[in-house]
């Protein structure tokens, strides 16, 4: 495997557009990006990739993903699997943060950061929330300030769940506690500290983060709102947030039945968003991959359940460019760049000197992905994987 390779001639999506240029990376690190670039000495081993044909982006940051599975609303056997290597490389994921939802029994904060070690002993990067639905939260240190402090993948707090009827119904005292030890843990490790939070369909929508927040010195920035493509209110409570100052993620696994039960598609999520001015540094998508997908009525009665796709992240994107014509610098964006700010992550989501080798090859025809490289190492190569998780079958 060479350890040096250069990419020749890729139209760059930053994500912004820089139009055609080359790109040199060695070992895990992007080291030089210009047009022309040469190889001195021609003994070193370089491998030379030809991307005239493909635009080259940051890899996807998937901000909400269930390593291990979720679910269980339909009881034991409706526990979902847990995700492996490819579900990500293949969709060009290269870095993931892992969450526990519904189920903090049975799921748990060691099981997760075990699955996050392996995941990223086996080739992406990982990083993890602490919690769960539930208010108090579910800790291994004995509180979310000391979690993220001590353990090094814990990077904020959550999914907690509000307008649910699967939550822990929080106060606004519990909530602003929880924000505040997330900020401080935040603080004095040197990490974003955010609440990652699960909104519902209840009346209440999103007015819980904005009461925490008023009349004390939490920012709405703190929180990170997800499932806002849920139904119009919550949308429409979302770009309220947005406008306020705060982030949005839509959430790209769905079904036939909440769509046609008034989930609005992430991509057109998106591109009703942009109309309404929000900055794409506000906006992002996630996949929620491996979590249940419960079809519940009125009466909070189950009638079905799915399973999340951590794919449906870069197909939302895609969707986002051919179907509501969004640039791809703006699409990729929401993928790449706006995840990686507010989840802190510096070294990720962007094209640049010192950043992260991770990067994704697309067809510029038909913006099917090629290859994806994490760390520099080339994990899928022509529409296949090269790098298998531990315990999966390899293609024929």
């Amino acid at each position: 495997m060479s350890l040096m390779k250069l990419f020749k001639n890729a139209h760059l999506l930053c994500p912004a557009d820089l139009g055609q240029q080359d790109v040199l990376i060695a070992g895990k690190q992007i080291i030089a990006i210009g047009q022309d670039l040469l190889i001195g000495n021609h003994n070193l081993p370089v491998e030379i990739i030809d991307a005239s044909d493909c635009y080259l982006t940051p890899g996807f940051v998937d901000s909400l993903v269930h390593f291990i599975g979720g679910g269980g609303e339909g009881g034991f056997a409706s526990r979902t699997p847990e995700m492996q290597l490819t579900d990500a490389t293949l969709a060009g994921v290269t870095t993931a943060i892992g969450v526990l939802g519904t189920d903090s029994t049975t799921r748990t904060l060691t099981n997760l950061l075990a699955k996050a070690h392996a995941l990223e002993t086996e080739g992406i990067s990982t990083y993890c929330h602490t919690g769960s639905y539930q208010i108090p939260c579910r800790t291994l240190m004995g509180s979310v300030t000391d979690d993220l402090i001590l353990i090094d993948k814990f990077i904020g707090v959550g999914e907690i769940a509000i307008s649910d009827h699967r939550s822990s119904q929080p106060t606004l005292t519990e909530l602003r506690k929880v924000a505040a030890q997330a900020r401080v843990g935040g603080m004095l490790a040197g990490k974003a500290g955010i609440v990652s939070v699960h909104v519902g369909a209840g009346a209440s929508l999103l007015d819980p983060l904005h009461q925490a927040v008023n009349g004390t010195e939490l920012s709405l920035k703190q929180f990170y709102p997800t499932h806002i493509n849920r139904n119009q209110d919550v949308f429409a409570a979302g770009i309220r947030f947005a406008k306020a100052g705060g982030v949005i993620d839509f959430t790209t696994s769905t079904t036939a039945y909440d769509l046609k039960h008034g989930e609005v598609a992430a991509a057109q999520a998106l591109a009703m968003a942009l109309e309404q001015q929000i900055p794409v540094a506000n906006l992002t998508m996630s996949s929620d991959g491996n979590a249940s997908l419960p079809l519940f009525n009125v009466q909070g009665e189950l009638l079905g359940l799915e399973v999340g796709k951590v794919s449906s992240l870069y197909q939302s994107a895609r969707s986002a460019m051919l179907d509501f014509k969004i640039s791809p610098s703006l699409a990729i964006a929401a993928i790449t760049s706006s995840p990686a700010a507010v989840l802190g992550l510096s070294h990720k989501g962007t094209l640049a000197v010192g950043k992260d080798a991770d990067l994704v090859l697309i067809h510029k025809d038909d913006l099917h992905i090629r290859s994806v490289f994490a760390k520099g190492r080339t994990m899928v190569k022509q529409q296949k994987a090269v790098v298998f998780g531990t315990f999966e079958t390899k293609d024929d």
